[in-house]
Parts: C-alpha cells; sequence; structure tokens
C-alpha cells in the first residue's frame, strides 16, 4: 500500500511558488510522534467530507482529549456519538471516502492536519477495540453510534497564522461573546 503525499509540483506553485523545503518535508504519509501527541491533546476536530458529486460537508467531532484513538502510525479511529441524525458525513464517506480532519487544542495557535481515506466501523467493532465515549458534559442522547477509521494519507502540523490572524484564542474576545 503506498502513501500518498501533496505534490508540489502543480500550476498554484508554478505561479505563485512552492514552499520552502522545510515545509515540504513536514507532509508526511505517516503519523509522526509530533502529530500522535498533538492528537491526544486534542478534544476537537472538523472532518470534511464530500459526495460522489462533490457537495462538501464539515463536521465538528468532540471528546475529552484522546477521543481519537491513534491505532497505530497510518490509522485513526473517530467514535461517533449520535447528534442531529443527518449523517451527511456517512453518507459522503459510503460514497467518496476521502476525508480532511483538522486537529485544534483550545488555546493552542497551531493544528494538526490529517487527509486519508475513511471506513465506517460497527459500534460492535468499537467495543471490541475497547473504545469507551469520553465526552465533557454528556446529555441524555449522549450515545456511541459507530465509527470511523481513517487510513492516513498525510498528516502535519499546521503553521498558526491562520488562528493568529482570527486571534481566535483572545481570552477577552472569549469572554465578551459569552457575555453577548
Amino acid at each position: 500500500m503506498s502513501t500518498t503525499v501533496t505534490s508540489f509540483d502543480n500550476r498554484f506553485t508554478r505561479q505563485f511558488g512552492a514552499p520552502v523545503e522545510r515545509v515540504q518535508q513536514k507532509v508526511k504519509g505517516f503519523l509522526s510522534e509530533e502529530v500522535r501527541a498533538f492528537i491526544g491533546r486534542s478534544p476537537f476536530l472538523v472532518m470534511a467530507t464530500a459526495d460522489a458529486e462533490g457537495r462538501c460537508d464539515a463536521s465538528p467531532k468532540g471528546g475529552r482529549p484522546g477521543f481519537v484513538t491513534v491505532l497505530d502510525d497510518r490509522h485513526l479511529l473517530i467514535p461517533d456519538v449520535a447528534g442531529n441524525k443527518l449523517f451527511q458525513s456517512y453518507l459522503n464517506v459510503e460514497q467518496s471516502p476521502g476525508v480532511g480532519l483538522i486537529f485544534f487544542i483550545p488555546g493552542v495557535d497551531r493544528t494538526v492536519r490529517v487527509n486519508g481515506r475513511a471506513t465506517i466501523v460497527s459500534r460492535e467493532e468499537l467495543e471490541r477495540r475497547k473504545v469507551e465515549m469520553s465526552l465533557h458534559n454528556p446529555d441524555d442522547n449522549a450515545v456511541m453510534l459507530q465509527g470511523i477509521v481513517v487510513e492516513v494519507q498525510e498528516a502535519y502540523g499546521h503553521c498558526p497564522r491562520a488562528l493568529k490572524f482570527s486571534d481566535l484564542w483572545n481570552v477577552e474576545t472569549i469572554q465578551a461573546n459569552r457575555a453577548g
């Protein structure tokens, strides 16, 4: 099984320039120790999928840090807790298994990105792997339904620029938004 890593020879890099070698080298076809550690500390991710026609969906997933299980250096397991029951991501994965994940840690400007191929697994498979719900503030509907195993094709730490540009973790802004 070959790994997929982004090609840096495309019309955009020819027009605007390729990333520096250090940036190119950080994109790996596996989960490095640094990426694994970040995922282990992350309580939140956004999963992007698309259906066979290219219609996209981005779905938030959350739990206690470590709710996503690193199975090995090429596979992640994301448990699914009952939500709005629209199941757009799961319908998309059935049609087109490509997924993009971005992991966040509150207060940390860096993120981790993982791209790969998803497979839906049953609740029984999660139980077999001894995966348990790990949530802050569970409600009466918090039930683990199924999960997704992601075969990693690309994984890397992403620079802090976007989060710095947005000032996302500014405590004063957070407090003002809560009050408003």
